[in-house]
């Protein structure tokens, strides 16, 4: 298998649908997957500009594909596979007449493969580049501990039953030595015995005394890399996950670990309790001796399994609205918001003899209540929960579903303020005082504690949630958001800060560049390219040092920030599917805009973002040749609003202009740079099924929008017009010209001598543009 797509099916299932996204409407994963060697030797990138080089590499697929099918014939194995003879006939029957678009699909295709391990492989760096190497020295350390230990119980067996062989003799040699008279010196022998026998015994004891503590030296360093270095990278891989970062945040790894050390710890802890149960059983003059290494050994095991279970609560899902899935840490109040702690020593025996209860408890000891100016206060409304353990994912869990938070009131004055009067008088004093946070800029967090008795240990772990910012409207979220971006790429220590936007921190454009992709990731599940950041770059980055400061990205109205929030809240309701195939664009000027397609055929056009609205809107740009002219013409953007009633495709496919003559033509014809529409399209667009036109009950004739604009290009003579591609006459202005001339001037034709049509053609005052006019045909 070939080298691309084997690295991509290493990735993990989020990236791996990404990958499939790609190809979906466009060519059968299947044929990628293979025909992925010869697909990956073929230069896609020429044969989408040469149509030989296309046919040539559609060749060369067939006859792979031809190959494999007679293949599966001489083994036996047509079952057991694809079925290559159908995939050839998709190819033929879809591409052997126009070789180019499969050219131009694959090129796309295996450019956004490219860019797809690329994003992987940055997310990666945010572990340990020796992530994998160090999980198997933790597996290695674990199974070698494991078997330390099954050698130590077998000497602990051993010694049981040499202490017993010691035992019986001592208690049985008289009466032995009566039944058989006649041995010579029989109590100098049993003597010399019962001091081998001891002797053995006590090497014994310090051999299983060694095994203990060389698996506690051992255990301590598993304890030490799972405390200090797996859990905290974990916590900031969830950093970055929760503000979009495609990051493994799977805890199945960290819980075998911690699971697996609390085993053996405690396994330690009940070998130490019968070797002190042996010698009280047997009486032995040694167990002083034995006790005092016996106890400091306990304490050391009783010291690593606090540390481990110390650090065994963590909280699995970030606090999150329900309603806002896609913006953890970001909480209104009085709405309600969930949150997931997960105690990773999942041991039977904890969930069977402990009743582990978790309570949340809000800025419980938070120092900045106290130092920050109009710090708010708030009040958790949630019960505490048991742990247990679900059998979806089998983790022993807490589930916290319903959670809501209610501000205090300081005072009259505050409670006689709106939520949004608050909000702005915060607002203005954090701009006028350095010691005061805005709103969006206050941090909060959740404390989980929990009470564990278990094996001599009595502990109150506790855990905390990441700060989360409190609003009191929505349309403080975007406001918000910035703030649990901002933090969450500039914050990796413990405990967390607080009081973080006193400092006025900053990014480098590289790191707010990663964090505004990953938005439009998780959104549309497509990130944004160089050129798309280029852009960006521009609108954030005025210092010569190259930083984005805090108080220019968020506490500016003018931001660019709430700009692409507008975007992105685009996407996410009406854009996903064209926005994950690559279709849009985007984030082009207008000038730019018009030089790419000036090189480009007549009805290429291509789809940008709207700069001049904030709330989020989409245009696109077509350019035509008209009297011997290139002429780049762009649309009105479209709204949240519009596109609520009609998609995207659908005014695509249907968008037309009306010429001088009242008829229609559609100037749309490829997605920049060259795909036909009905391939970028088609698969999101189903043209409406022509049927009888039917009264409906209030008697009105069923009507259809159609979107039609004005056309802003000055008419061609008459003879182009009738060669203008994609014509379409409107149905109920389907009348002959001469026609349309008579009704418009009677009084000219009511004499004989009257302007012939050429004449009339040409006396005719100029077109002129206007902006689109959508029509309701009846």
């Amino acid at each position: 298998m070939s080298g691309q797509w084997q690295e991509l099916l290493k990735l993990g299932s989020d990236l791996q649908g990404q990958v499939s996204q790609l190809y979906t409407g466009k060519l059968p994963r299947e044929i990628r997957h293979y025909l992925c060697q010869p697909i990956e030797s073929q230069d896609w990138d020429s044969a989408a500009e040469d149509e030989n080089k296309a046919r040539a590499c559609l060749g060369a697929l067939l006859v792979c594909l031809e190959e494999q099918w007679s293949r599966s014939v001489q083994e036996n194995s047509i079952l057991q596979g694809p079925d290559f003879s159908a995939l050839k006939d998709h190819l033929l029957k879809n591409f052997e007449h126009n070789p180019l678009n499969l050219a131009v699909i694959l090129s796309t295709c295996l450019k956004e493969e490219k860019r797809i391990l690329a994003a992987a492989s940055e997310a990666q760096g945010f572990s340990s580049p020796t992530m994998d190497q160090r999980r198997e020295m933790l597996d290695r350390m674990i199974s070698n501990i494991r078997g330390m230990i099954l050698g130590a119980k077998k000497e602990t067996k051993s010694l049981e039953n040499l202490y017993a062989t010691l035992d019986f003799i001592q208690n049985n040699w008289q009466s032995r030595v009566e039944e058989h008279s006649g041995f010579p010196q029989p109590q100098a022998a049993v003597e010399q015995e019962c001091l081998n026998q001891a002797n053995f015994i006590s090497r014994t004891n310090q051999m299983v005394e060694m095994q203990i503590r060389e698996i506690l030296n051992q255990t301590k360093q598993v304890v030490e890399t799972l405390s200090d270095v797996e859990l905290p990278e974990w916590k900031h891989r969830q950093q970055i996950a929760c503000i979009g970062g495609p990051v493994d945040t799977s805890l199945d790894h960290l819980e075998k670990w911690f699971t697996a050390v609390a085993e053996v710890l405690l396994e330690i802890h009940k070998q130490l309790q019968k070797l002190r149960d042996i010698l009280v059983k047997y009486k032995r003059t040694e167990a002083s001796s034995i006790s005092t290494p016996m106890a400091e050994i306990e304490t050391h095991v009783l010291s690593l399994l606090k540390k481990l279970l110390s650090n065994a609560l963590v909280v699995e899902q970030q606090t999150v609205m329900t309603n806002q899935p896609q913006r953890p840490l970001v909480i209104k109040t009085g709405v309600r918001f969930t949150a997931k702690v997960r105690f990773l020593a999942n041991l039977t025996e904890f969930v069977q003899k402990c009743l582990l209860k978790v309570t949340p408890k809000f800025d419980k000891g938070v120092e900045e209540a106290k130092t920050i100016k109009g710090f708010r206060l708030f009040e958790l409304s949630s019960d505490e929960k048991v742990m247990d353990v679900y059998t979806a994912g089998g983790g022993l869990e807490a589930d916290f579903g319903h959670m809501l938070l209610k501000e205090k009131k300081r005072g009259l004055k505050v409670t006689q303020e709106t939520s949004a009067a608050v909000s702005k008088r915060k607002r203005n004093k954090s701009e006028e005082d350095p010691n005061h946070l805005s709103v969006t800029e206050e941090l909060h967090i959740i404390k989980f504690e929990m009470k564990f008795q278990y094996a001599g240990l009595d502990l109150s772990i506790e855990t905390s949630s990441l700060p989360l910012v409190v609003i009191s409207s929505t349309n403080q979220i975007p406001a918000a958001w910035a703030s649990i971006m901002w933090f969450n790429m500039l914050s990796n220590s413990e405990p967390k800060d607080l009081s973080f936007f006193l400092k006025l921190p900053s990014l480098t454009w590289e790191q707010l560049a990663q964090v505004l992709s990953w938005q439009f990731l998780v959104v549309g599940q497509l990130g944004l390219n160089a050129d798309q950041l280029c852009v960006l770059r521009d609108k954030f980055v005025e210092s010569p040092d190259g930083l984005v400061h805090w108080k220019d990205f968020s506490k500016i109205e003018t931001s660019a920030w709430y700009w692409i929030d507008g975007i992105l809240d685009l996407i996410r309701k009406h854009l996903m599917d064209i926005w994950r195939d690559g279709s849009i664009v985007g984030f082009v000027s207008r000038a730019r805009t018009e030089a790419l397609l000036r090189e480009k055929q007549a009805g290429t056009f291509l789809l940008r973002f709207s700069e001049s609205n904030k709330d989020g809107a989409i245009t696109f740009s077509w350019v035509e040749n008209a009297n011997g002219e290139t002429l780049v013409h762009a649309v009105e953007p479209y709204t949240k609003q519009e596109l609520s009633v009609n998609s995207l495709p659908y005014i695509i496919f249907n968008y037309s202009l009306k010429t001088q003559t009242n008829t229609n033509w559609k100037p749309l014809l490829y997605l920049y740079p060259d795909i036909p529409k009905g391939t970028a399209f088609g698969q999101y667009y189903k043209a409406p099924e022509k049927a009888a036109p039917k009264n409906g009950k209030s008697g009105y004739v069923a009507k259809n929008f159609i979107p039609v604009s004005v056309n802003p290009t000055p008419p061609p003579s008459p003879t182009k017009e009738l060669e203008m591609m994609d014509m379409d006459p409107v149905e109920d202005m389907n009348v002959d010209h001469q026609q349309v001339i008579q009704d418009l001037f009677p009084d000219l034709f009511c004499h004989p001598s009257g302007p012939s049509d050429s004449t009339l053609n040409q006396e005719m005052p100029p077109f002129q543009n206007s902006s689109m006019n959508p029509e309701i045909l009846m």
